[in-house]
């Protein structure tokens, strides 16, 4: 397939079994205005025909495909992409995403804006209710679970206003290669899930910044990977908050993480009630126990790597430009609310 010579930027979908979704994600990809760009699509051991119809379907248009042979997870896939990747630019789309005409140029823009940004965040909207929030930039709980900034809210223009996030979500984001070569890729121990979260906290740790670009839209199928009820989807978000913790809080916060934990499970149950929240994924008695075994697993397995983490926690100091304090007050600035957090559905 045909590259283009010297692209600005780099775009990297992931994906597994998602032919149809894959197929109008790239035909938004193909339609961009206003960038130069390459798309890499890393294909994780697919058995739909995804590859397949990317040969026949896109053989004219500058398309890599990287073709694993097992699912290798979205952390270890996305790497690869980077490591393929010829632009100055790095910018990631869902297969479960389709862009706006303008979203490459409107992130790339942002990314020269301003000394020391090195992520930006786009306005993701839901597919199915384009009228409402799926994400507009994140925050974060200081137990380590992350919400999307406005998940679930009407689309009023309460996000129209560019400025500053915490880091952009995977789903559609843009990274400096610069910063990229400087604080590594993602975490492969994450596999999924908080990934992007680890990976643009560690940027901020490190002294970059993140722009909410409102310009840079996005339309995302919500949860259509595992599914929103899926136990192994929950098990791997429980235990990849604990790892995000474990390796870049400050010991201030991860000393008070269990009564921050603590006060969200009660939150949550009190939430369940009203039918509201993660619980509305496990309805019924055999559902809240599915969703509890899911939680016990995912603290389980966090503990087991909990040793290589505390050593990747010690690296840390290679790249760190902000101290304790400073990610302390980071993290709290952007703090998500305990009441919204338990009412809204990841």
């Amino acid at each position: 397939m045909d590259r283009i010579r010297n692209p600005e930027i780099s775009v990297i979908v992931v994906n597994w079994n998602r032919r149809e979704l894959l197929r109008a994600c790239l035909a938004s990809l193909f339609a961009q205005a206003g960038a130069a760009f390459e798309v890499i699509v890393v294909d994780n051991g697919s058995r739909d025909g995804s590859r397949e119809m990317l040969e026949r379907e896109f053989r004219e248009f500058p398309l890599k495909i990287i073709a694993n042979r097992e699912n290798l997870g979205f952390c270890a896939a996305n790497n690869q992409g980077i490591r393929a990747a010829q632009g100055r630019y790095i910018a990631l789309l869902n297969n479960d995403a389709e862009a706006e005409r303008g979203w490459l140029a409107a992130l790339r823009r942002a990314l020269d804006s301003a000394p020391g940004v090195g992520m930006a965040a786009s306005k993701i909207l839901v597919w199915e209710d384009p009228g409402r929030i799926d994400k507009a930039g994140h925050l974060i709980y200081p137990d380590g679970q992350n919400r999307g900034r406005g998940s679930g809210e009407p689309d009023r223009g309460q996000y129209d206003t560019p400025g500053e996030a915490l880091w952009p979500d995977g789903c559609a984001a843009m990274y400096k290669r610069e910063m990229l070569e400087q604080i590594g890729g993602f975490d492969e121990d994450f596999f999924a899930y908080a990934d992007d979260a680890e990976l643009g906290l560690r940027a901020r740790i490190a002294g970059w910044r993140c722009l909410y670009v409102p310009d840079a839209v996005v339309r995302h199928h919500r949860g259509s990977t595992l599914g929103l009820g899926s136990a192994r989807r929950l098990a791997l978000i429980e235990r990849n908050r604990v790892l995000l913790a474990a390796k870049l809080f400050p010991w201030s916060l991860l000393w008070l993480n269990p009564v921050y934990y603590a006060a969200r499970i009660g939150a949550g149950i009190w939430a369940s009630l009203r039918g509201r929240g993660e619980t509305s994924h496990f309805p019924g008695a055999a559902g809240k126990l599915r969703m509890a075994m899911a939680l016990l697993k995912g603290d389980l397995w966090a503990l087991l790597l909990l040793p290589r983490i505390l050593r990747k926690r010690a690296e840390m100091r290679r790249i760190r430009k902000l101290g304790p304090r400073e990610v302390r007050a980071l993290i709290l600035a952007h703090r998500i609310s305990l009441k919204a957090l338990s009412q809204q559905a990841a």
